[in-house]
């Protein structure tokens, strides 16, 4: 006849035996299922342009920023308009997160001043401090665009990306958004929120 403690030596080993390999299971599903960090596509560079406050405004103003980034120009009757609106509903997503930014470039830094973006900021209801419309050198718009942001060029065409850019903490390019999907803004709020986390 069995003793009680061989008998609760049996039992441990029974239980080992179905508790470690359902353990081993899990723990090889976690690594299996661990989300990969978002890719790195470059950097943005150092720039100086002009703000819709007509302040001036360099990229060191972005630092320790998450930011969203697109090019538009204030009289287009296109793409512009959704994209900004857009632009807003991400602005609304993100209110809980004071270090998310919103930069739109001008493709047409000739009729588009700092008066005619700060008229255009209006409209969309952008944040003071939040949200920030640039114009200036064209030269330097379009080495932004063209390979900074390897989105197209800004020559005085009018012709520009409809894809939103997210940028991280440390000034790298972490995600493209098409925004001629049905809700872009979707993912793209996903992915700022992954990054909060990633750089807290």
């Amino acid at each position: 006849m069995a003793s009680c403690c061989s008998t609760g030596r049996v039992f441990n080993s029974a239980l080992r035996r179905r508790i470690i390999p359902g353990l081993l299971l899990a723990l090889t599903f976690a690594a299996c299922t661990k989300i990969p960090p978002m890719p790195v596509f470059g950097r943005v560079p150092e720039f100086r342009l002009i703000s819709q406050t007509g302040e001036p405004f360099d990229r060191q103003a972005l630092n320790g920023k998450i930011w969203v980034a697109d090019f538009i120009f204030t009289h287009c009757s296109g793409p512009c308009p959704r994209m900004s609106a857009q632009m807003r509903r991400v602005q609304t997503a993100v209110t809980e997160l004071p270090d998310v930014c919103l930069v739109s470039f001008s493709v047409d830094p000739e009729r588009d001043t700092p008066a005619v973006l700060a008229q255009y900021a209006t409209r969309y209801h952008a944040q003071s401090g939040c949200w920030f419309f640039l114009t200036g050198d064209q030269k330097t718009l379009d080495a932004l665009d063209r390979r900074a942001f390897m989105l197209g060029n800004v020559d005085g065409k009018l012709e520009h990306s409809t894809r939103f850019v997210l940028v991280d903490r440390q000034g790298r390019i972490r995600g493209y958004y098409g925004t001629d999907q049905d809700d872009p803004t979707a993912r793209l709020i996903v992915d700022i929120r992954r990054l909060a986390r990633e750089n807290s």
